[in-house]
């Protein structure tokens, strides 16, 4: 359970930062780049030099593994970054922000038909809890009307599959490669950014650069952590419980130091996301 609370701390922190960033940043994609070669050098540091490429003497099969769901995940993690803009400019914030949220619903899903996981009733009722907890946070009157009902079941999925990438290695790469699986992850990802960059000629500002590089250490210790703790946990408690314990402390922290206000709805998310992680905490030994 550490490590979950150490991920949930390192993704509070980004949103925390990406929110000190608004209005003095001009660029989302150079503030990612930025973020994933920070994240690629803590790895490689983590890995050590000489283990991120071992490849003298043949290929290891454990470190091929881990190189091509490295890719993979490096190119979800980019693409579920570019369909969340996309959907931001046709279906605004709110919904958009709701259905990258339940994205969380693949990684769960797939972790019960392929891995076999068998969530007991207090953590399905808990789930399921989060799930309303976060339409609850996120719902704003008004502003529920989608224009392009696929592009957010696309972003749902494709974001919830770039979350399965470390509940997949996790099941089936070698532990002793976990820092070379995010070095791979996060290197492909600022490779294809920096393409993307250079195509469309959108060169980061120097802001961009460091507020991305403050993003960029957080967000490789909560995926560190999220491996850690899937090692110990189920998937069904792990992603509900990171996702709705990283609103309720982004929330709090919003409230005290940004002065925000809550709706009355919103209060009500926060009651049921204390539900949804007592019942999700049941038997987890806290």
């Amino acid at each position: 359970m550490l490590y979950l609370l150490l991920a949930i701390l390192s993704s509070s922190l980004i949103s925390i930062i990406m929110r000190l960033s608004t209005g003095r940043t001009k660029s989302e994609r150079g503030m990612l780049l930025s973020n994933y070669f920070v994240c690629s050098l803590v790895a490689a540091l983590y890995s050590g030099a000489d283990a991120l490429f071992p490849f003298n003497g043949g290929f290891p099969r454990d470190l091929g593994h881990a190189l091509a769901l490295g890719f993979v995940g490096g190119f979800l993690f980019l693409a579920a970054f570019i369909l969340f803009q996309n959907n931001v400019k046709k279906n605004g914030v709110v919904l958009s922000s709701s259905f990258m949220k339940l994205g969380l619903l693949v990684p769960i899903m797939l972790s019960i038909a392929v891995f076999h996981e068998t969530p007991r009733w207090f953590e399905i009722v808990g789930f399921i809890l989060a799930l309303f907890a976060i339409v609850l946070i996120n719902y704003q009157p008004g502003e529920g009307k989608a224009s392009s009902a696929w592009g957010l079941i696309l972003l749902l999925l494709v974001g919830g599959a770039a979350d399965s990438m470390t509940k997949i290695f996790e099941e089936t790469g070698e532990a002793a490669l976990s820092s070379q699986f995010l070095f791979y992850i996060f290197l492909s990802a600022f490779i294809l950014c920096l393409i993307m960059l250079i195509i469309e000629k959108n060169m980061p500002s120097k802001m961009d650069l460091l507020f991305g590089a403050l993003i960029g250490i957080p967000n490789y210790f909560s995926s560190r952590f999220i491996l850690k703790a899937l090692a110990d946990l189920n998937a069904v408690v792990v992603y509900p419980v990171y996702s709705v314990c990283t609103i309720l402390v982004v929330t709090i922290v919003g409230i005290i130091a940004f002065k925000e206000r809550l709706k009355k709805q919103q209060w009500l998310g926060l009651a049921v996301i204390i539900v949804s992680l007592a019942l999700l905490n049941l038997n987890a030994g806290v």
